[in-house]
């Protein structure tokens, strides 16, 4: 049953356009649960649709986040989703196999877009979030940020990014615990999914194991449908999994 206009959900997606955050709008854009849908691009761009709002964003520009998030408010998220990360640049610069191919303004550029800019978007956005009802708030994370799942090494910029990312997803939660008892703060492990992120490292994914972005987009959206305060700070899995620290 959809529910009315005053009873409508908000939903907020930084990442719009990439493989994840784009499916993850077309589904919520088929639930009739959300009556206003954020979604948020670098140019602005959006699937069209009367309950989509496009808004536009630079990810390592706090000034244009911070602009975005002030035309929320008319219509305040309880679900935000922080769909963005790179894990090779631009230069085609990807990720480490030996601390001797360290360089420093790699490191810098993979931590400004896989951690700072999700930071600063979470300083922007929670103090949105209600107090009186059940938020969540989630970003893209991966299972090798995980410190105690390590057992490779290698890839050293990406992994730290996403470990610095996931102990953020701690700060904020046990920080938003404090005033707001219904809040879920969570990183979220998509799995391996088929997007010109992960397209040059797919040749070694097990069979089955290769997600469609629909199908992590439902996966994750389920994940977070299932969550309680008491998961608030975790990081999870596409299968509902938590990630170990």
């Amino acid at each position: 049953m959809s529910e009315t206009a005053s009873e409508s959900r908000v939903a907020c997606i930084f990442g719009a356009t990439g493989g994840i955050g784009a499916a993850m709008t077309r589904r919520l854009v088929d639930d009739p649960a959300f009556g206003v849908i954020h979604t948020g691009s670098r140019s602005g761009r959006a699937l069209s649709h009367p309950r989509i709002r496009p808004f536009q964003f630079e990810l390592t520009s706090e000034k244009s986040i911070k602009a975005a998030v002030h035309g929320f408010k008319d219509a305040l998220p309880d679900l935000i989703v922080v769909a963005t990360g790179v894990l090779t640049l631009e230069d085609d610069t990807g990720p480490e196999k030996s601390y001797r191919s360290l360089d420093a303004e790699t490191m810098a550029e993979v931590l400004a877009y896989n951690t700072i800019g999700p930071a600063l978007i979470a300083k922007h956005v929670l103090p949105l979030m209600p107090r009186d009802r059940r938020a969540v708030f989630a970003a893209l994370s991966a299972r090798v940020g995980s410190i105690s799942d390590n057992r490779l090494g290698g890839w050293h910029s990406y992994r730290a990014s996403k470990a610095a990312l996931n102990m953020l997803i701690r700060n904020f939660a046990i920080e938003l615990g404090r005033s707001h008892k219904q809040a879920i703060i969570a990183a979220l492990h998509p799995g391996t999914v088929d997007t010109s992120l992960s397209e040059p490292f797919q040749g070694s994914v097990t069979d089955g194991k290769l997600f469609t972005p629909d199908y992590s987009a439902e996966r994750l959206l389920q994940v977070l449908e299932g969550l309680t305060p008491m998961d608030s700070g975790g990081c999870f899995a596409w299968d509902g999994e938590r990630v170990p620290d």
